[in-house]
């Protein structure tokens, strides 16, 4: 983006980093944000870019009020458990990226998701019970049994 002008006062706006807090359930988080910013006025204009910046922060004050696992914590039980995000992603739940995006705080993880992490992370020869249930299921698609009556 070139620079752009300000809307209220046609005044040249610059890049700048400018304290922003955001809140949720009544906690605060105070952080840099970028964007181009205008001397004469409050006007900002934010890319998508610069919003991932205040996104992954409300998804960390998020995690933090819920009671949620962090990106930081997230990464390090699946080092722990020495597997990568895509196999985290299939046997822990949430799919191929999901790891990706929980560790870089583009998602937040589900309930279930930060539970299944806790307790692998106490436990990890608990990671044995996913791995052999992973392996029944790989080969047969999303093909279910029928249930016995």
């Amino acid at each position: 983006m070139n620079n752009p002008v300000c809307l209220k006062t046609g005044a040249p706006m610059h890049r700048d980093t400018r304290p922003m807090t955001i809140t949720y359930k009544g906690e605060s988080i105070t952080f840099d944000m970028p964007g181009w910013y205008c001397d004469s006025s409050d006007e900002s204009i934010h890319t998508g870019q610069d919003m991932k910046v205040s996104d992954r922060l409300l998804n960390l004050l998020k995690a933090r009020v819920e009671g949620l696992l962090e990106p930081e914590e997230i990464r390090r039980i699946r080092r722990k458990l020495a597997i990568n995000q895509t196999e985290a992603g299939h046997m822990i739940g949430g799919g191929p990226r999901a790891f990706q995006k929980y560790e870089s705080g583009d998602l937040l993880p589900s309930r279930a998701i930060s539970s299944a992490l806790a307790l692998l992370d106490h436990d990890p020869k608990g990671l044995a019970v996913l791995k052999k249930r992973q392996g029944r299921t790989k080969g047969h698609g999303n093909k279910k049994r029928p249930l016995e009556r």
